[in-house]
């Protein structure tokens, strides 16, 4: 999904700041957007157990700018592999090439790192790969392509890059390495996946 609709109503609607200027439109407005927003804001805690868990998921969705069919599709993968579901749910959403972007650094929020790998700015393993759901392994070296190494969003995102701990990053070579694939509390995300795991599962 490339969304294009206002981030900040968007932001406001889930909760979640989804970019800087949302951060600082939601300090100001705390509640959700429209005309009875402010009440709404009280009303949270009485949601139902459905409205609660696709809340969640539209949260997580909505941090991976991706289509709902994509989400499910996540879902069936993740159920399939043995192991905790919500963590390898995590593990799929990470390691596409524009969520490691954003992570590494290279780009200040989910839509910029969606349109540098559209765009054809970055390479994997020396080889360049323009496909944001581009699946990652573990060990695989993402850099910035040569031509590249100029554009301004890139030069400022790197500089005040702060990967986790699962990525290895080297800002002068324009680099970063998947050490490996991260458990669900090294992620920064807001969303409570189990209840996304409950959403799929009906």
């Amino acid at each position: 999904m490339k969304y294009t609709g206002p981030k900040v109503k968007l932001s406001r609607r889930l909760g979640i700041p989804l970019t800087n200027k949302a951060a600082r439109v939601m300090e100001r407005k705390p509640y959700p957007p429209g005309q009875h927003g402010p009440a709404k804001q009280f009303r949270r805690g009485r949601q139902s157990a459905f409205e609660r868990q696709l809340l969640e998921k539209q949260r997580l969705r909505a941090q991976y700018n991706i289509h709902e069919k994509q989400m499910s599709n996540y879902y069936k993968k993740a159920v399939a592999k043995q192991g905790n579901t919500a963590d390898i749910l995590i593990q799929l959403l990470e390691t596409r090439l524009d969520a490691f972007v954003l992570r590494a650094g290279f780009a200040p929020t989910i839509y910029a790192a969606r349109q540098i790998v559209s765009h054809g700015h970055m390479e994997v393993n020396g080889k360049p790969v323009n496909i944001a759901s581009y699946q990652l392994q573990e060990g695989d070296q993402v850099s910035v392509r040569n031509k590249s190494r100029r554009i301004e969003v890139l030069v400022q995102s790197i500089a005040n890059a702060a990967p986790p701990d699962y990525i290895s990053m080297d800002k002068n070579a324009m680099t970063a390495q998947m050490l490996y694939a991260p458990r669900r509390v090294e992620v920064p995300i807001v969303c409570e996946v189990p209840q996304v795991i409950e959403y799929y599962s009906r």
